[in-house]
């Protein structure tokens, strides 16, 4: 899989030239509006400071949260255009609009070297819905796509896809980059390969352990998709998070599993609630043993160290998806062990997680600098692991 490459462009040729970027700024941010994790900011800044030194006017465009075409003022972008500006240590416009007469007198104005953001794509449903109306109105703010937001590759928007088929269109520097990275655990991963598959999502990761059976030398499993496992396996889960309908799926891919080899590990041992709260009262219970009135929250102590001596054996280790519901402390001792074990890997082994909550645990822990590689690809992650073809990058394809 080869991209048209920002890289093949010299500056030179960008100096003066409008280049919208597609970028992934869906940031949080906290009551007050404050962003909380800056990180997938902090990856755009190389393909815009290559932009900037190019002298290149430099148009960039981002959703942030489901405005579903409403223009809803705590979902401006705002905050991100001042914080990707003390990034830069430069000026970053947000405009009032992303399209429309107002938003082209602004380019106008722009000089080399300037940097403006839109406002927020999906204020528009036209966006979602990749409406080729509102493809060539973003397409005619400038002469050069570079498409740098690998975390909406999947999407077939206006913004990922539309304005692609129309301009000559360019990967940027975190695109290649996620592609490269990503590519390498599906075609060539140092062995053994072990992946860590967590988190409350079921939908998409049931496609990449599917896939990643025929890969992973091992696959631990907690979270929803270890409790309907779990299930499928006859044990009783409680209340705990699960998809009845993906059983049958289930047990096909233990299935799979056993005729390829690939080990699967879930948990042995969980730490229950009868309400998930921050005072709850916590116990350790075997998993032939969940009380029908509980919900899990973590893993257990024999599960975490099942979990950390078979990373110790890995040479390649990826990881979506926290364990527990590690927003509450009492219940992210699993997470924090699972984020500490892939930290000490640092320098024996390729360690690559994706997903924002994963990557959230690790800087809450402070391990984050510890990780080879963090993917800010989150469902499209997900998505080209499991083998799906991406929207948003097969527009870049080299012919």
């Amino acid at each position: 899989m080869k991209v048209k490459s920002l890289k093949s462009l010299n500056g030179e040729f960008l100096k003066g030239k409008k280049i919208i970027v597609r970028v992934d700024f869906n940031v949080p941010l906290n009551e007050k509006l404050e962003i909380t994790n800056d990180v997938r900011i902090k990856r755009a800044l190389p393909t815009i400071e290559f932009l900037i030194n190019c002298k290149a006017k430099i148009i960039l465009m981002s959703h942030l949260g489901r405005p579903k075409g409403q223009k809803i003022k705590k979902l401006t972008l705002e905050p991100v255009a001042e914080r990707l500006g003390q990034l830069l240590g430069k000026t970053v416009k947000k405009l009032g609009d992303c399209i429309g007469s107002e938003v082209e007198k602004e380019i106008i104005k722009m000089q080399d070297g300037d940097v403006v953001l839109l406002e927020n794509l999906r204020f528009y449903s036209e966006e979602e819905k990749n409406d080729p109306v509102f493809s060539r109105k973003l397409a005619s703010l400038a002469e050069i796509y570079v498409d740098d937001a690998f975390g909406t590759a999947h999407r077939a928007h206006a913004s990922t896809v539309g304005v692609a088929r129309i301009l000559p269109s360019f990967a940027g520097f975190l695109m290649e980059k996620e592609i490269e990275v990503l590519s390498k655990l599906l075609k060539n991963p140092e062995k053994p390969f072990v992946v860590i598959l967590g988190g409350a999502k079921v939908s998409g990761k049931i496609e990449v352990m599917q896939n990643l059976i025929s890969i992973a030398d091992s696959i631990l499993i907690s979270g929803g998709m270890g409790f309907t496992l779990l299930k499928a396996k006859g044990y009783n889960v409680g209340k705990s998070i699960l998809e009845e309908y993906d059983l049958d799926i289930a047990r096909k891919m233990l299935e799979k599993a056993e005729e390829k080899g690939t080990r699967i590990f879930l948990p042995l041992d969980l730490i229950v609630v009868k309400n998930v709260s921050t005072d709850a009262e916590c116990k350790t219970v075997k998993i032939e043993n969940i009380p029908e009135d509980t919900t899990g929250v973590d893993i257990g102590e024999e599960t975490i160290s099942v979990f950390k001596n078979e990373l110790r054996k890995a040479k390649t280790i990826f990881w979506n998806g926290p364990v527990g519901i590690f927003e509450i402390d009492k219940f992210a001792k699993g997470t924090n062990q699972i984020a500490r074990s892939l930290a000490d890997m640092e320098g024996k082994a390729v360690t690559i997680v994706g997903g924002g909550d994963s990557i959230t645990a690790l800087e809450k822990a402070g391990l984050a600098s510890s990780i080879t590689y963090l993917s800010t690809g989150g469902g499209a992650s997900l998505k080209f692991l499991g083998g799906s073809k991406l929207p948003g990058i097969e527009v870049l394809l080299e012919q």
